[in-house]
């Protein structure tokens, strides 16, 4: 695995954690179609989540949220259309962004990290 997708894997790691310890289940992690990926997809009680991770070392050239714009936020959205259909899932859904800051990479001891819930949306 190259560097890139192991750092990709790490993040998408602590978004899962952090999303445990708010008290959902995770579902799936690096979800894809031909359509496009989701990083990770989590439930609870009333809502299915479908996050984007954006990880970066730092917000120099820009914050992290940024990084998600039209074009990926419509491969998430279809990514996400698909799983719901396959899965059957009747729970409303959510879409958002993850931002990591991790100035040393997989090394970092304490990435900072912001979620940002309803990021954006579909109205599905």
């Amino acid at each position: 695995m190259n560097e890139k997708k192991l750092l990709g894997r790490w993040g998408e790691e602590i978004a899962a954690s952090l999303y445990k310890k708010k008290g959902y289940k995770i579902i799936a992690m690096g979800y894809t179609t031909r359509f496009g990926e989701v990083d990770v997809i989590a439930e609870n009680r009333d809502t299915v989540v479908f996050c984007e991770v954006k990880l970066r070392k730092n917000e120099e050239h820009g914050a992290a949220r940024e990084f998600v714009g039209v074009e990926k936020r419509r491969r998430v959205m279809s990514a996400a259309s698909l799983w719901l259909q396959d899965s059957g899932c009747e729970k409303q859904p959510r879409f958002d962004v993850m931002e990591i800051y991790a100035p040393e990479g997989v090394n970092t001891k304490k990435p900072e990290t912001h979620l940002l819930e309803e990021a954006f949306w579909e109205g599905m």
